[in-house]
Parts: structure tokens; sequence; C-alpha cells
């Protein structure tokens, strides 16, 4: 299979995904609940995924830690960096998106989809959920960690999906906007990865 194919193989599966999410977000509103779920241990650590300065703290750790690096232009070239740099394009995606979509969180409908106008703060993402920042920096962070450590893909996925249903449990929000992102997130570790994927495809330890 080429790559063209493999790109409009992908490109369908994400709109089956993103239809049928859409399709059961009123749903998953009403019977997927868990507003506490930040207060347990668990719950934080699943969101922590999907928060940036974990991944920052991951590529700083790892470059210390590894006796062969010994430049910053050597840290930059190391797995666990092409995870942050996928983690960190994640971020900076969602926050666009969101301000063209301009769909507000669930609990600001009460389950309904709800929409800002322009006029009312036009460059602000503040209140919006389409699509989750913290589900496209795990699920970058995923499909990154896919490329460089295989072995540990199902950890990986399982950790992403993990942030997102908590998103979605905590009414933070719509299960379309955590498949939005799911299905952003490999996208944009492609993207990290272009003009230098090298390092990334010999997955140095």
């Amino acid at each position: 299979m080429n790559a063209r194919t493999r790109y409009a193989a992908y490109a369908v599966l994400a709109a089956v995904a993103i239809g049928a999410a859409t399709r059961l977000d009123g749903w998953t509103y009403r019977h997927f609940v868990m507003v506490d779920v930040y207060e347990h241990d668990w719950g934080r650590l699943l969101r922590m995924v999907g928060y940036l300065p974990t991944w920052i703290a991951v590529a700083v750790g790892a470059a210390a830690a590894d006796r062969r690096v010994r430049t910053w232009r050597e840290a930059a070239t190391t797995p666990c960096a092409f995870v942050l740099y996928a983690a960190t394009l994640g971020g900076l995606v969602a926050e666009p998106l969101k301000i063209l979509i301009r769909r507000d969180r669930p609990d600001a409908g009460h389950g309904t989809y709800m929409f800002r106008a322009w006029s009312d703060r036009p460059l602000s993402s503040a209140g919006f959920g389409m699509p989750s920042s913290h589900a496209i920096v795990a699920f970058g962070a995923a499909a990154m960690l896919w490329r460089v450590y295989p072995r540990g893909r199902a950890l990986w996925v399982a950790l992403a999906i993990g942030c997102a249903a908590t998103r979605v449990a905590s009414h933070a929000h719509f299960l379309s906007d955590v498949v939005v992102a799911a299905m952003l997130g490999p996208v944009v570790a492609v993207a990290a990865t272009r003009g230098n994927p090298a390092p990334v495809l010999a997955g140095r330890p």
C-alpha cells in the first residue's frame, strides 16, 4: 500500500470515527460521567499524560540520563525529544482549531452544542472544547512513542485513551472533541518528523 492510499484510508477512518462519536455525544454526556475523576490519583495521572510540561520533563530527564548526549544539538535528536515535538505541535494545533470551530464545552449547553459568535472574543480559545488540547497532546506523544519504542505501543495508546476518557467523564469535553484529537495525534507525530526523521526511525534508546 503506497503512502497516498494509506492517507486516504486514514482519512476515511477518521471521518467514520468522528461521525460515530458525534452521534454518541449526547449519550456519553448523560451516561459516561465521573465528575470527581480528578479527585482520584489515577485520574490525575491520566490527565497529566495530556499536560505538555509532563513531556518537557520526560525529554529533559531522558537527555540528562543518556551519557552519549553531550550537547544540546544531540539532545534535540533523541527519541524523547521527538516525543516532545509531537506533543508540542499537538498543543499548538489545538488552539487555532478551537478558535475556528468555536464550540463550547458540554456543560455550557447542558449536553447540547453551543457555538460562540465571532463578535464575542474572536481570538480567545477560552471555554472552547473542539478539539481537546489534553487529548491531542496525549495522542501526539503516544503516536511518536509508538514509532520510537514500538514494543510499548499498547501502553502508550492505553494512556492516551485513558487521558481522553477522563476528559469526557469529567464533562470537560464531548466524545467527539477527544476523537478529533485522537485522529489528529498521528498526523502531528508525522509532521513532527518532517525534515529530520532519521533519529526517530532509528529508535535510539
